[in-house]
């Protein structure tokens, strides 16, 4: 057979080693190879030494890559990288900006590329398409309301130079355009301390997301009509033009109905869900890497009990060290961790799942009522898709932001409060489960929630305004070259 002498022009995505970020990005895959564009996801190898902090990224793109057989994965050559930074978050960034060299190697060996599109952390990335002229792009993919308020950081920053940093500040409001205000304890942790090295490597990543062509980000305009229309106003990045951006989402996995690993078995909890009335479930997950302490789950066991309500919970062992939450960890002990009695005292209306359930289709199941998340942005965009109210319980990384954006401006969710304390009672865990679950309050949120569902079909069918904003971003592809 001969070559195809005009093959489909390739778009080659760059992608952060992270489950959050891959996920999004092979959703991303998929859309471009349904409009007829090759796409390439290229990966960096990870330097030996953070072996375990990249295992679950490992088997998510084995995963990934055997769920998805359209979609080509290149892992790209590991660095030459001879004494690995101590911490293993500048690990992953130090190996993404040294593998820069290989993949502009690797668009070189294309016969034809389109477009580079870029996840946030992959950002020096920008002098790979720069040195080999292809069109860069950045995909966000969390919410735009983060991106405001990181675009506007390096000017902030600028402008307080000498003044405190936010992890001094406790809960004083931080006022970013087109944005709530911020307490200072919910920005990230990698950008609190203004002397740490985090911080000044982080704040240069974002004063560079201007130099893309596009900004991709994963939501849908009427969520947050009010940071899309700042971001296209360019009130973000004083003094200097904002690119366009292009609110595509949500791209989330559409889910099967069946076992982690795309058996036909469905789960079990699925099947218990089946049996509830419809709305009474209240599910708890704290994403792929959520971990809380031993005594907090007995906090939240308690709760929940009193709550005299329905719940589906996915339960995982608590981490030895707190601060290594990205390790694997063993299937959890139920017995030793959740007090004694409580499994069987709550037999009729409950359900404890060890390590994993099918989320999505958790959310979509008519049983499920309210959702306890970690505020991981891929769990939110699936919650609203699905309708399901949030109580919101952030972990780590931009989590506490969303948490902000969720309640403050999508009014969307609740907040669980004691969350940034030691321990968020058993008592503060049975009133927000009544509240969303019994009060008035909780009939707004699912009447909010009703509509940002509706919303998400409209922005997605062909005219809606994600389908338009990917119209449009594929028209600036044809004329970027």
């Amino acid at each position: 057979m001969e070559p195809n002498p005009n093959p489909a022009p390739t778009v080659v995505l760059y992608a952060c080693l992270g489950v959050g970020h891959l996920i999004p990005m092979v959703e991303l895959a998929k859309l471009l190879l349904s409009r007829g564009l090759t796409v390439v996801i290229a990966v960096p190898t990870p330097p030996a030494s953070t072996a375990d902090f990249f295992a679950s990224s490992a088997s998510a793109i084995a995963a990934l890559a055997a769920a998805n057989p359209a979609v080509s994965f290149h892992h790209l050559p590991p660095p030459d990288y001879p004494i690995p930074d101590p911490d293993p978050f500048l690990q992953m960034l130090d190996a993404l900006r040294l593998t820069v060299p290989a993949l502009a190697a690797f668009l070189r060996s294309l016969p034809s590329v389109a477009a580079l599109v870029l996840d946030l952390f992959c950002v020096d990335a920008l002098d790979a398409a720069a040195s080999t002229g292809v069109p860069a792009y950045l995909y966000y993919t969390s919410c735009a309301g983060d991106l405001a308020a990181f675009l506007h950081l390096p000017h902030y920053f600028a402008a307080t130079d000498g003044g405190a940093s936010f992890k001094d500040m406790g809960k004083a409001l931080l006022r970013f355009p087109g944005v709530p205000p911020i307490p200072a304890s919910d920005m990230p942790h990698t950008v609190l301390d203004r002397a740490d090295r985090t911080c000044a490597m982080r704040l240069r990543h974002y004063g560079r997301i201007p130099e893309a062509r596009g900004v991709l980000i994963n939501t849908y305009e009427w969520l947050e009509a009010r940071v899309v229309r700042a971001l296209r106003n360019g009130v973000c990045v004083p003094g200097r033009p904002t690119p366009p951006v292009y609110p595509i989402g949500p791209l989330i996995v559409k889910g099967q109905d069946a076992t982690a690993a795309g058996g036909e078995q469905r789960h079990a909890c699925l099947a218990w869900l089946d049996s509830q009335p419809e709305r009474s479930v209240v599910f708890l997950c704290f994403g792929s890497l959520g971990a809380v302490s031993a005594a907090q789950l007995k906090e939240i066991a308690r709760g929940l009990e009193s709550s005299g309500h329905r719940f589906l919970w996915v339960v995982r062992s608590p981490p030895d060290d707190p601060s290594k939450f990205f390790l694997s960890r063993p299937e959890p002990n139920l017995d030793a961790l959740l007090p004694e009695g409580f499994l069987e005292r709550t037999k009729d209306r409950g359900m404890v799942v060890k390590m994993w359930t099918p989320q999505v289709e958790v959310l979509r199941h008519a049983a499920t009522g309210a959702f306890v998340t970690h505020c991981g942005w891929n769990s939110v965009l699936e919650a609203a898709s699905a309708g399901v109210p949030m109580l919101c319980w952030p972990q780590y990384a931009e989590q506490r932001l969303n948490k902000v954006f969720v309640v403050d401006e999508m009014k969307v969710g609740v907040v669980v409060d004691g969350y940034d304390e030691v321990m968020v009672t058993a008592e503060e865990v049975e009133k927000k489960v009544r509240l969303v679950m019994e009060s008035e309050e909780g009939e707004k949120l699912r009447e909010r929630l009703a509509l940002a569902k509706e919303k998400v079909a409209e922005a997605l069918a062909e005219g809606g305004q994600s389908w338009v904003a990917f119209e449009e971003f594929l028209n600036d592809l044809k004329l970027a070259k």
